[in-house]
Parts: structure tokens; sequence; C-alpha cells
């Protein structure tokens, strides 16, 4: 069921609500282009059991279009999140640049979480001349471009994403993304460089990689767990969005990372 929450600045979030309430809850932050349906596995296996939240980051699916959007604006919206639902602790996992919203929150908000999953993402991802080039593009000439290629970055050859659901779902959403929204996220990731803060994390934390992703390695996911004082490391044999492409492993690290 979906819920429209203000945030702290009065704009909307769509929340997402599924599973038992009384149960501990879970958390989950969507990658850049997509909306919470990319966790639709994880909904499914979770729910059973826990009590699962997700939501569309700003400029993505149903929620607002905020433009000048830092990390620590994501990542507050994490925390208005869990605040409207009266949720003090909570167990997060977000992907991409949901991971790294995860990376800032444990910096912040150690207080508020129980476990943080860290999904194939980074300290710092990409360089900054980039992603404001790409978001430059993306408001100039909109988001075609990109949905053309963009299933070569999120999955491997290995996988074939033209006959799974979720997948086609997921690349649905970036096409119908508001380009000022990817273009806001963007901005936000260019000026983000967490490498120097990861020292400050004390919430336990789990970097899970994809063995063949080619926008955050496995490299990223080894510096997390050197320099993160509590940080566990799992590869899965997928790309990018590798919650979707082994969504089985996936649940399965998961799982056994936040029952521990």
């Amino acid at each position: 069921m979906m819920t429209l929450i203000n945030n702290r600045n009065g704009q909307q979030l769509a929340v997402y609500r599924f599973g038992d309430d009384t149960k501990p809850s879970i958390i989950f932050s969507n990658s850049l282009g997509t909306d919470h349906g990319m966790w639709q596995a994880q909904i499914d296996y979770f729910s059973k059991d826990y009590d699962v939240i997700c939501y569309d980051t700003r400029g993505h699916g149903r929620s607002s279009v905020i433009e000048n959007t830092t990390i620590i604006d994501l990542a507050n919206d994490v925390l208005d999140v869990l605040n409207h639902f009266s949720i003090e602790k909570a167990h997060f996992c977000g992907i991409s640049m949901g991971g790294v919203t995860g990376i800032q929150l444990g910096i912040i908000a150690p207080e508020r979480f129980n476990s943080i999953t860290i999904a194939n993402s980074a300290a710092k991802i990409g360089n900054a001349e980039a992603w404001l080039s790409r978001a430059d593009a993306v408001e100039q000439n909109g988001l075609a471009d990109i949905v053309s290629t963009t299933h070569t970055r999120w999955f491997s050859e290995q996988f074939d994403y033209l006959h799974d659901v979720t997948a086609q779902k997921t690349i649905q959403s970036l096409s119908v993304t508001q380009p000022k929204g990817y273009a806001a996220s963007c901005r936000a990731l260019a000026q983000t460089d967490l490498r120097n803060q990861l020292g400050k994390i004390i919430v336990p934390c789990l970097a899970l990689c994809g063995g063949l992703d080619p926008v955050t390695t496995v490299n990223d996911g080894e510096f997390l767990k050197q320099h993160i004082p509590d940080c566990q490391l799992a590869v899965i044999d997928a790309s990018h969005l590798s919650n979707i492409e082994r969504p089985v492993e996936f649940n399965k690290a998961l799982l056994a990372f936040i029952q521990s």
C-alpha cells in the first residue's frame, strides 16, 4: 500500500509498506533512475518475516522532484520515513545510489539502524565531471540515450533481462523518471565522497558486491570492508543490479547478515 508522506522540507515521498508491522523493519533504497519496484523479489521474500518498507527516492517514481539535493538530504529522507511510522530502529539495505545513502546514514544516524547493507555501491562513485555532464545532458535531451544502453551496465550478459518481469519494469521505471529528478541525483553524487568518513560508522555493515559489476566493483566493496570498523563482504555472480539478476543469492546473503 502506498502512503504519501511529507519530509522535513514539506516535499512528498511515496512510501510502500509490506508484511507485518509488528516484526523487525527493513527499509530498502533504490538505485539511480529506478523506483521501489526494483525490490519486488525482496518484498516477496522478506515480507513473510519482516516489516518491509520501500520508497521512491526523491525525484523518482511518485516522489517529488527536489532540486539542489545532497546526499545528506537523501539520508534525511530515510529518517523522515522511519519517523513517520514511529520506527526507532531498522535494518537498511540500499543499492548503488541507495548504498551511498546508507553510508551517509551510518555516519550521521548510527543509532537508528541495526544493520546497513551497502549493495553494489561505493563511498565515491565515478567522478564529478562525468556526473555533472550527465545531469546537463539529461536535462537537455531526456533519458532516451541512457535507457537504450542501461542494460549493459545493470545486467551481465549471462542474465536474460528481456524475459525477467522485474528487470523489464525497472528499465521502464528509468524511461519514465523525470529528467530533473534524475539530474538532481546525478549532481548529488557528483559532490559525494565519503571515503574519509567511513571510520565513523559504528553500525554493522555488509558490502554486498556483484562480481561482474562494471560500475561499482568488488574493489570498492573491499575498500568499504577495510575502512568501516565492522563490515563484512559478500560477492554475488551478477552485475550492477544484483538483487534483480541474482535474487535468490542476494536474499540469502542479506538474510544471513541481518540475522547475525
